[in-house]
This record gives C-alpha cells, structure tokens and sequence, in this order.
C-alpha cells in the first residue's frame, strides 16, 4: 500500500475530499496539521487512516519528526503534498530531506516561487511577459520607471496572492514605498498591464500531459479588493479559451510540471500595450503550483459537472483521470464585503437565484481579505445571466 502525507489537511475546509478521494483509491492518507484531532471535521477525519498533531506548522522540526513517525511506522513514503500554496517550500524540503521524488523538490523552489524566476521559463516557452526590477535602491527604481512609465506595481518577489502588492503612481508614492517596505523582503518592479486576469487550471498527469483543463476570468484586480476592501468576483468559465490552454500547456512544459495541480495566471491585455502585445491577447503574470484558492476546486466541480478531487486522486493512484465531466456552465463567484449596503438583500437574492446557487456562506477570516465576507456561488449556463447576477448581487443601495 502506498503512503500519502497530506500537510494541513483540515485547510482550506474544502480539503478534506482530497483525503477522501485519495484513500478510496488504496492509499494510506496520513495527515500532519496542528489543528486538534477532536477539532477535526467527521469528515477528515474518516479520510485519513492517521493524524499526527504537531504545535505548530511553522516549526520545521516538529513536522519532520512527524514524517518520521510515519515513516517508522509504515515504511516509505510515496507521496507528500499540502496543494497549497503557503507551504510548498516546506513541502519540497521535506521532499528532498526524506528522498520522496514524487514532487518537486527544494532546488525547484526558486523558478516556481520567485517572481523574477517565472520569467525566464516564460520566454522559453515564447509568452511574453511585462518588464520588471528588482528593488535595490530609488535610483535604480527612478531607472526603470524612466524606461516603462507610470503606473508601476510592486510586490514581494516571493508572496502569496495579492498580499502587499501596491500601484505607485508617481514618485511622492515610491519614496513612501521605499520607507515603509517590510525589511529584508526581496521586492520586484514591474511595469503596469492593462489587463484582466484569466487562469489556466489543471491537473497535470505524471507524464506532463493534462488529464482535465479549465479556467477562470477576474475581471476586477485582486490587489484593489485587497488594498481598497472591494468587493470580489470572479468566474470559471464554460468554455476554456484556446489561447489560455495553448499558453497554460506551453508553460507546463517550460516550468517541468507533473503529476499535480496547477493555477497559472495569465493577463489578458484589455488595450494594445508596446512592448506586450494587442489587446485580447494574453500575457504572463504568474505560475502557483497548486490549486485555485478558497471554493475554487468546488466551482470547477460545478462548471465542468465533474469531481476534481477525485480527478486528482485517480492521478496521484493511477496516472490517469478515471473520473469524466458533463455539461458545462459559467460558475460564478460574488463575495460581498461587510460594511458595504447594497439595494438587494441576502432574501432577496435567494428569492431571485436560490435555484442557481451551489453554495452559499461566511468566508473565514483569514481569506476575507480577496474574497470578500459573505459569498454566492452560481451557476448560469450563458454569460448574459451571469452578468445579471453580478450586478443584482453587488448593486449598491441607492
């Protein structure tokens, strides 16, 4: 039988059905998180076959003993994973450190993390991507800025989502920057594209090919609903474009992707940009390898009538998908933030698309800040609906 870690198990709530799937397929699912077992959910808790509780995620020590508890225990391990995003560096180090090949490993970290990594696999597999710097000094920035213009964004070379991401718009704003930025963090410049954000979402067979595809479009910027507290949409879309899946499998290829779960972000220019490309066409913003954050695996569930907790499971246990999709349809995500009034009621939106939501919820705290507070979930089979829902969803009180 083969041995699956699975790292923070419990989080997100939704990853549960990753350990279930895993565990219906004959692996062994040992779970390693510092949550209580008596806090786990039921459900996790039947799909694991046993938990090892440590302090503190954060403390490397305490999660290595507990892969050497198992290991003692049960022998080799196949397959460690946390598909998520916060601890792949801890994942690929306890990888290495414990000779598990099945994933990447601490000498990938650098091209699938850092920022200014990306780019070079970019241009190797031909997308093109926006100019950037890595912050030093203000002469050196005041340097860049003179070759891309105004607007810049800056952001940590080695962050999470949109999480300290700002937009300068003059110098008064970078000398500001400059004096307040987190010490010791690697920033990186890049010039500003005019954009909205389209994905590719996949799971990644063990041989690089792609056993199911998708997608989502962003059509506000993630680092306003962070920094300005907007509310959040986003959808997965019917029907994924074949230009986002000719430039997701393109940097697949470049970036060595196999057997896992990917979330790669493209911008789709939204007015021609020198140096970039037309408008309509789809440039490089970044590769995260791991799933589409929050309810996202869920909405692809919804969109693509499929599982993909089970799609990923059939390929960790047997390198295929053994698990189809059926009709298709937008899935659309609306998270309002509290504070705002806006002219339709939670009631009243139940009374108009209770037949089209899917799911419906407070999110947690910790994600609130991109996703907003309370969140619909919805499926709508043409964009026109979709749009509608939108705007009743988000319409703010008069």
């Amino acid at each position: 039988m083969k041995n699956f870690v699975f790292i923070s198990p419990n989080f997100p709530t939704n990853y549960w059905q990753f350990c279930r799937e895993l565990r219906r397929n004959g692996l062994r699912v040992l779970g390693i998180g510092d949550a209580a077992y008596d806090g786990l959910s039921q459900e996790l808790r039947d799909s694991l076959d046993e938990y090892y509780k440590v302090d503190s995620l954060e403390d490397y020590d305490a999660v290595y003993r507990g892969v050497a508890f198992f290991i003692h225990k049960y022998g080799r391990i196949s397959w460690l994973e946390s598909n998520n995003e916060y601890w792949l560096e801890r994942d690929a180090r306890l990888r290495s450190d414990f000779r598990i090949v099945s994933g990447f490993q601490e000498e990938d970290i650098p091209r699938i993390k850092y920022k200014s990594k990306m780019k070079e696999y970019y241009a190797q597999a031909g997308i093109p991507a926006a100019r950037w710097h890595l912050v030093e000094d203000l002469e050196g920035c005041r340097a860049f800025i003179a070759q891309v213009g105004w607007p810049v964004v800056v952001k940590p070379d080695n962050g999470v989502g949109a999480s300290d991401t700002h937009k300068l718009d003059n110098d008064g704003e970078l000398v500001r920057f400059m004096g307040e930025r987190q010490p010791g963090v690697p920033y990186i410049m890049e010039e500003f594209v005019y954009a909205e954000v389209n994905s590719y979402d996949a799971v990644i067979g063990p041989e690089g090919e792609p056993v199911f595809e998708t997608g989502n479009v962003t059509p506000y910027s993630i680092m306003d609903i962070v920094n300005q507290g907007d509310n959040s949409i986003y959808y997965i879309v019917k029907d994924l474009p074949e230009d986002t899946r000719a430039a997701g499998r393109a940097a697949v290829k470049s970036f060595g992707v196999k057997s896992r779960f990917v979330h790669f972000e493209f911008f789709r220019l939204t007015r021609d940009q020198a140096g970039l490309g037309k408008a309509g066409e789809v440039v490089a913003l970044e590769v995260n390898m791991r799933p589409c954050g929050g309810f996202s695996p869920d909405m692809m569930n919804f969109a693509n009538s499929a599982d993909v907790y089970k799609i990923w499971a059939d390929m960790i246990a047997y390198g295929e998908s053994r698990s189809g999709t059926g009709e298709r349809a937008f899935c659309a995500y609306a998270g309002r933030r509290d504070g705002k009034a806006f002219r339709y009621c939670h009631e009243e939106l139940m009374e108009r698309y209770g037949d089209r939501m899917r799911m419906v919820g407070r999110i947690p705290d910790v994600l609130s800040d991109a996703m907003g507070n309370q969140m619909y979930i919805a499926t709508f089979p043409t964009k026109e609906e979709l749009d509608r829902f939108y705007r009743d969803v988000l319409e703010p009180a008069e």
